[in-house]
C-alpha cells in the first residue's frame, strides 16, 4: 500500500518518544511520503509530564534530525482542522491492546464525521512493544529503573537528567 505525496499525521502527547512510537512512525513512512509527528499538549489526567511540549517537540526532532521525511510540530485543537492546515490526508493511530481500540475507535468516526476525506489508519506496533506506554516509562524512570530497552538513547539522556542518575544501555 502506498499513499504516494501524501503527508500521515501521527499525534499525540510523546512524554516522551517511545520505541513503540518509533515503530509506529517508521512503518508509516512506508506509506506516506512525509508523516508529521503532531505534538499535543500533555493532557490533563497525567499529573507528572516528563518534559513540557517544547522540550518535547525539540527532544522528537532531535531523534528525527536525520529523517527527512519526519517534520515535528506542536498542535492544540481539533485534529482534521490541523490535518487540513497541513494538507495531510491520513491520521495514523498506534493501538497497543483491544483497551486502546473503543476509545480510537470512536475518535476516528467522530473524525470522519466533521471531516469525510481525512482517514484514519490503527497500527499496532511491533509485538514486543504492545506493553509499552509513555505512562510506564515516566513512573520506571522516575523510580530509578532502567528503561533503556524502550526509549530511543537521546531519549534516555534527558530522562536521566530529569530523574537524576546516569543512563543505562
Amino acid at each position: 500500500m502506498s499513499l504516494a505525496g501524501s503527508t500521515a499525521i501521527y499525534p499525540g502527547s510523546f512524554d516522551p518518544l517511545t520505541l513503540g512510537h518509533d515503530d509506529i512512525v517508521r512503518r508509516a513512512l512506508r506509506l506516506a511520503d512525509r508523516v508529521l509527528i503532531a505534538v499535543a499538549e500533555t493532557s490533563t489526567h497525567v499529573k507528572r509530564p516528563a518534559f513540557s511540549l517544547e522540550e518535547r517537540v525539540s527532544l522528537i526532532t532531535e531523534v528525527y534530525a536525520d529523517e527527512p521525511g519526519v517534520e515535528v510540530v506542536p498542535f492544540s485543537g481539533l485534529l482534521v482542522d490541523f490535518a487540513a492546515r497541513h494538507g495531510a490526508r491520513v491520521i495514523i493511530r498506534g493501538l497497543r491492546a483491544v483497551s486502546d481500540f473503543e476509545y480510537e475507535f470512536q475518535m476516528a468516526l467522530m473524525n470522519r464525521s466533521l471531516s469525510p476525506e481525512i482517514e484514519v489508519i490503527f497500527m499496532a506496533p511491533a509485538s514486543n512493544y504492545t506493553f509499552l506506554s509513555s505512562s510506564l516509562v515516566r513512573e520506571v524512570a522516575a523510580l530509578g529503573g532502567d528503561v533503556s530497552p524502550y526509549v530511543p538513547h537521546i531519549v534516555l539522556e534527558r530522562l536521566a537528567r530529569r530523574y537524576g542518575g546516569a543512563p543505562d544501555g
